[in-house]
C-alpha cells in the first residue's frame, strides 16, 4: 500500500491513517481481499467465533469476549450517571482519587492520567499497580488519605493485586475514618463477582458494573476507563461520541478494504507473517502512556500457541541501521504537539525500507478512536495468525505458580530457598539447570551478562523484566541498557515492571515465540508492609511472583536469567549497566 492509501476521512474530528509498507504491499492487498471474499466483517460483527478457532472450548470463550464492539454506543447512554459521579466527587471535596487496579484495570485509565494531568476543578487521579512495598508506599505518600477517593477496579473481582490493595488502603482509612471509611472507597466489577459482594459488605459509596462479555483489556470504553476519567475531568461524553464515529466506519457494511480498524489488523498481521513481527511505537509525547495500553492489548491478545505480535513500546529511537528487518513502526502522532525529531527519523526509518504505520491524532479526545481502532485491529490481526485473540492461558499458569510459592511460606514461614549461580557482594545470580549450563562457568557478573546474551539470536528480542519501583534513576539505567542491548545486538528490546507486566506482556513471554531472552532483576525490600488478614507481606507476594514468573518462563525453555539486588536497588542497577557495558562489543554496523 502506498503512503497516501486509506487516508480516512480529513474531518478534524477524526485520526487519519496512512500505510507504507514497501515490499508487502502485495501480500497486505492479498490479505485483504481474502477478508472480504471470506465476509470478515460482517462475520465480526455477528461474532462469529470460527473466525478464531475451530475448537469448542475456544470458541465458547470468544462468543462471551465480543461485547467490546458495541461498548461506546452503549457507554453513550450512562453519560448522565458518569457526570453525576464527577460531581459528587466533586462536592464531596476529594483532591486526590487513587485507582487500585492491574492490567485491563489500570492502564486505560494510567493513559488518561497521563495524558490530561491534573484538570482545574477535579481531583488528581493515581494509578497503583504494584505489589514492590516502596511503591506502594510512595502513593500512599503523594495522597492525603483524608481527602482521597480510592477506586478498586477488578473485572473478576478476584484479582489479587486490586484486593490486597483494597484491604492495605482500607485498614488506612479505618484509622482515619472510622465507621465511614467505606464512604473513601468505589467499586468497578462484573455483577456476582467477590468484590462486588465485599462492596456492599463495607459500605462502598458507589458499584459499577463492568460488562460480563467484555474482556479487561478491551474495556477501555466501558466503566474500567470511563468512571475514573469522569471522575478526574475527562469529558467522556465527547471521548464516547469520538469514539462511536470510528465505530460506524468498522461497522459490518463497511469493506474490509475501506475498515480503519481491519484494515489496520491486516496490514499488522501481513508484516508479522511476513517476519516483520516487532511491532515498534513511536508516540508523541502528549500520548505516549497510549504505548503501555497497546502493549497489552496487542501482546496478550496474539501471544499464544508459539504465535504473536511483539509490541515495543518505549525504546529509545535509534538511526535507521539499528534496527534488524523484523520490525514494522507505528508512529502516533499527536498534531498539535509533535516532535520534529521523530519526524525526521520516521522519515529516515520509511526511507530506509522499514514498513511505517502513521496515525495522525488530532484531538487528546480523539484517544476513544484510537481504543477502538486498535482493538478491530488486533482481533483482526489474531485471526490472520490463527489464535484465539480473547483468552490468555498463561496469565493463569503463571497466577498458580504464584500461589504454590504464597502456600509455600504460609506452611513454612518462608519462600522456597534457592542456590544461585555466584554472588558477588548484594548481587546473586540465579538460573535453573539448562540456563546455568549456558553460562559456561562464568564467575564475574560481567562474564554473566555476556554469557547469557551471547544467547541472542537475529530475530530474537530482548525482555528486561524488573520487580523494582519505577523511580527516574532505576527506569533512566535500565533504559540505557536496553539502549545498548539493541544496538549491539540489533535486536528488539522491551522493559516491563512486575507484577505489571504479568498481565501484559507475561501472555507473550510464555505462550508466544521462543524468540525472547529474559533478564529478570529483583531486589530486597527495604521496610515492606504488611498485608491485612494475610500472612504474607507485599516483599515477599512481589517475591513469589517473581519465582511464579520465572517458574513459568523456565517450564516452557525460555533463556532466562535472574539477577537479585540487595537493598540499594539505584546502587545494584548501575552494577548491572557498567556490566552490560563492558560485556557487549561495539554496536553492529
Amino acid at each position: 500500500m502506498s503512503a497516501n492509501s486509506q487516508e480516512r476521512s480529513r474531518d478534524p474530528g477524526m485520526n487519519r491513517q496512512t500505510f507504507s509498507v514497501g515490499s508487502c504491499d502485495e501480500a497486505v492487498r492479498a490479505a485483504l481481499d481474502d477478508l472480504q471474499a471470506k465476509d470478515f466483517v460482517r462475520r465480526l460483527w455477528a461474532k462469529d467465533p470460527a473466525l478464531w478457532h475451530e475448537a469448542p472450548a475456544h470458541q465458547a470463550i470468544i462468543r462471551n469476549a465480543l461485547g467490546w464492539l458495541n461498548l461506546s454506543e452503549q457507554q453513550i447512554r450512562q453519560v448522565s450517571r458518569l457526570q453525576a459521579f464527577a460531581d459528587e466527587v466533586k462536592a464531596a471535596g476529594f483532591t486526590h482519587i487513587l485507582l487500585l487496579g492491574m492490567g485491563g484495570s489500570s492502564l486505560c485509565p494510567e493513559v488518561f492520567r497521563m495524558t490530561f494531568g491534573v484538570i482545574p476543578g477535579y481531583p488528581e487521579l493515581h494509578v497503583l499497580d504494584s505489589t514492590v512495598p516502596s511503591q506502594v508506599r510512595s502513593f500512599e505518600e503523594r495522597v492525603d488519605l483524608e481527602r482521597t477517593l480510592c477506586i478498586v477496579a477488578s473485572k473478576s473481582g478476584s484479582t489479587t493485586e486490586p484486593l490486597v490493595f483494597q484491604k492495605y488502603f482500607f485498614e488506612r482509612m479505618r484509622r482515619i475514618r472510622g465507621d465511614r471509611a467505606g464512604e473513601h472507597f468505589v467499586a468497578i466489577t462484573d455483577p456476582g463477582s467477590q468484590l462486588e459482594g465485599l462492596a456492599r459488605e463495607l459500605g462502598f459509596r458507589a458499584i459499577f458494573p463492568g460488562v460480563p462479555d467484555v474482556g479487561g483489556r478491551y474495556a477501555a470504553l466501558s466503566n474500567f476507563g470511563m468512571v475514573p476519567a469522569a471522575a478526574m475531568g475527562v469529558d467522556v461524553e465527547a471521548l464516547l461520541h469520538r469514539a462511536e464515529r470510528i465505530r460506524q466506519q468498522c461497522e459490518a457494511s463497511v469493506p474490509a478494504p475501506d475498515n480503519p480498524g481491519v484494515t489496520l489488523g491486516a496490514v499488522l498481521g501481513t508484516l508479522a507473517r511476513a517476519g516483520r513481527d516487532k511491532v515498534t511505537f513511536v508516540i508523541s509525547p502528549a500520548i505516549s502512556d497510549l504505548g503501555a495500553w497497546l502493549e497489552q492489548l496487542i501482546a496478550e491478545s496474539t501471544g499464544k500457541e508459539g504465535k504473536g505480535l511483539i509490541p515495543v513500546d518505549d525504546e529509545p529511537l535509534g538511526s535507521a541501521h539499528a534496527y534488524g528487518n523484523d520490525r514494522a513502526f507505528v508512529y502516533i502522532r499527536y498534531m498539535d504537539g509533535a516532535v520534529p525529531e521523530q519526524d525526521s527519523m520516521v522519515d529516515a526509518l520509511q526511507s530506509a525500507g522499514h514498513p511505517v504505520v502513521r496515525i495522525d491524532c488530532t484531538n487528546l479526545l480523539n484517544l476513544g478512536q484510537e481504543f477502538f481502532r486498535w482493538e478491530v485491529a488486533t482481533a483482526t490481526a489474531g485471526s490472520l495468525l490463527g489464535v484465539n485473540a480473547f483468552d490468555q492461558p498463561n496469565v493463569q499458569e503463571s497466577k498458580e505458580f504464584t500461589k504454590f510459592y504464597l502456600e509455600e511460606f504460609k506452611k513454612n514461614g518462608r519462600l522456597p530457598e534457592e542456590s544461585s549461580v555466584f554472588a558477588d557482594g548484594d548481587v546473586r545470580i540465579f538460573a535453573d539447570d539448562k540456563n546455568r549450563q549456558a553460562l559456561n562457568g562464568a564467575s564475574s557478573l560481567v562474564q554473566v551478562m555476556a554469557a547469557h546474551l551471547s544467547r541472542v539470536l537475529t530475530g530474537d528480542y530482548v525482555a528486561i523484566n524488573a520487580y523494582l519501583e519505577r523511580t527516574p534513576a532505576v527506569h533512566e539505567a535500565l533504559q540505557r541498557i536496553r539502549t545498548l542491548i539493541r544496538d549491539t545486538r540489533r535486536v528488539a528490546t522491551t522493559l516491563g515492571y512486575g507484577p505489571r507486566f504479568l498481565h501484559s506482556t507475561g501472555q507473550l513471554h510464555k505462550g508466544g515465540p521462543n524468540s525472547g531472552v529474559f533478564l529478570q532483576v529483583t531486589a530486597d525490600h527495604e521496610g515492606d508492609l504488611t498485608i491485612p488478614d494475610e500472612p504474607y507481606s507485599f516483599g515477599t507476594l512481589v517475591a513469589a511472583q517473581a519465582l511464579g514468573d520465572t517458574k513459568s518462563l523456565c517450564t516452557r525453555n525460555r533463556r532466562v536469567l535472574r539477577i537479585h539486588l540487595g537493598c540499594d536497588v539505584k546502587a545494584g542497577v548501575r552494577r548491572i549497566l557498567k556490566a552490560v557495558e563492558e560485556a557487549l562489543p561495539g554496536p553492529s554496523q
